[in-house]
């Protein structure tokens, strides 16, 4: 819930950024604004919460902080937190992709008059030219860095500073919402993905309405736009990030163990710490093998996640099963061609899913390969991330609790 007396100026920050961007305010007035003292920041997440602190922002204008909040509304609209994974983006890395997704933002919205605090990065302090996709900034700035220098390499910068008259320097940390890597607290509670998406949509659609009139709208703003309601989108680049975001997630999550005693144990004796771990995912792998389902893709798409597994070095950790009403034997395969896709009657993929998340060890993510033809579980299983690729055009929506991504021929 949005609590606007915990920010101070927050009600006139969104009136000036409204009035000045109206065709973001449904995206303004759609993100979640709290406090967050001692944060030294303005954040925000993929569930399109966003926090502040209030020693921070009570040193700017109602245009500085109206802008902050459009500049991170835009890292929302515009998914920089999924694309970053979708590029590999290392958690060691952020900074240099949020410098990226920043410029692909400003150079749009500062000659609209964006007034963000400090120094806003623009493709010229990148050494690109504007109208690039962050991805393409990205890709400059991790080849200079590897080569040793070259704008922007190697600098652990933001795009906003943190106030006037602070050095250069003491940047802002954008988010989870801006770069994938996860926070503690980020991403719980906020809005569900798909209310995420139609939020997205509306969002272009007041962008085209007011692109009617000329110089209305940036000229990115409405490829944006035009992007999101008419869509032309590369299933295998989806697909690898989502992926790779449902891995990250898992292999991420630390947890005491035994097994391996603390080193600070020596100092302690007799009593024995625990050690952090870092768990190796494990990935299973459900096929739908129901009369429905076409062969030749059933085996082209669970190629490319042989693929994917292999680039991320988890193809040793994958667990096949056929499903169509009842999941067959599990099978572990080096390769595609090892998999023995039988069945052929019905269609029930949560039988699928329940006999992925019974398999020991459990999996960490299960992939879900189907033409969607089936009921589903009317509730995520637990402790299992599940991405789901539709196979086909006419494929019908998966459960909001999963990730799906929709493969076409």
């Amino acid at each position: 819930m949005t609590r606007d007396g915990d920010v101070e100026g927050l009600a006139a920050a969104r009136l000036w950024a409204a009035s000045k961007f109206p065709y973001l305010a449904t995206g303004l007035f759609g993100a979640q604004v709290s406090a967050d003292p001692g944060s030294g920041t303005v954040s925000v997440d993929e569930g399109w919460r966003m926090r502040a602190d209030p020693e921070l922002t009570a040193g700017w204008s109602a245009a500085q902080l109206g802008s902050v909040l459009i500049h991170h509304v835009c890292h929302l609209l515009r998914v920089h937190g999924e694309r970053a994974q979708g590029v590999g983006v290392r958690p060691d890395e952020s900074p240099r992709w949020i410098r990226a997704a920043d410029a692909e933002i400003n150079d749009d919205l500062i000659p609209a008059g964006l007034d963000l605090p400090g120094q806003p990065v623009l493709p010229r302090d990148l050494g690109a030219d504007d109208g690039l996709l962050a991805e393409q900034y990205f890709a400059g700035i991790r080849w200079a860095a590897m080569a040793g220098g070259g704008s922007g390499a190697g600098t652990e910068t933001r795009s906003v500073s943190k106030g006037p008259g602070d050095a250069a320097g003491a940047w802002l940390d954008c988010g989870s919402g801006a770069d994938g890597v996860p926070r503690p607290g980020q991403g719980q509670d906020g809005l569900p993905r798909w209310q995420a998406d139609l939020l997205r949509r509306q969002v272009a659609q007041d962008v085209i309405a007011h692109g009617k009139r000329p110089g209305a709208v940036p000229a990115g703003l409405l490829r944006w736009a035009e992007e999101v309601l008419h869509p032309k989108v590369d299933w295998r680049a989806v697909l690898a990030a989502e992926l790779r975001r449902a891995v990250a997630e898992v292999s991420g999550a630390v947890d005491y163990s035994y097994r391996r005693p603390s080193r600070r144990s020596s100092v302690t004796a007799p009593v024995v710490l625990p050690a952090l771990r870092r768990p190796v995912p494990q990935v299973a792998v459900v096929c739908d093998t129901s009369g429905s389902m076409t062969d030749d893709l059933l085996a082209m798409v669970l190629a490319e996640v042989e693929g994917l597994l292999r680039a991320l070095g988890l193809a040793r950790q994958v667990r096949v099963l056929a499903c169509d009403t009842a999941a067959g034997p599990a099978q572990r395969v080096s390769s595609a061609r090892q998999v023995q896709l039988v069945g052929g009657g019905g269609t029930d993929m949560g039988t699928g899913i329940a006999a992925a998340a019974a398999l020991r060890p459990r999996p960490g993510v299960t992939v879900v390969l189907t033409d969607g033809y089936t009921p589903w579980p009317g509730v995520p299983p637990k402790g299992m991330r599940v991405v789901v690729g539709l196979l086909g055009e006419q494929a019908p929506e998966a459960p909001s609790w999963a990730r799906a991504v929709r493969v076409e021929p």
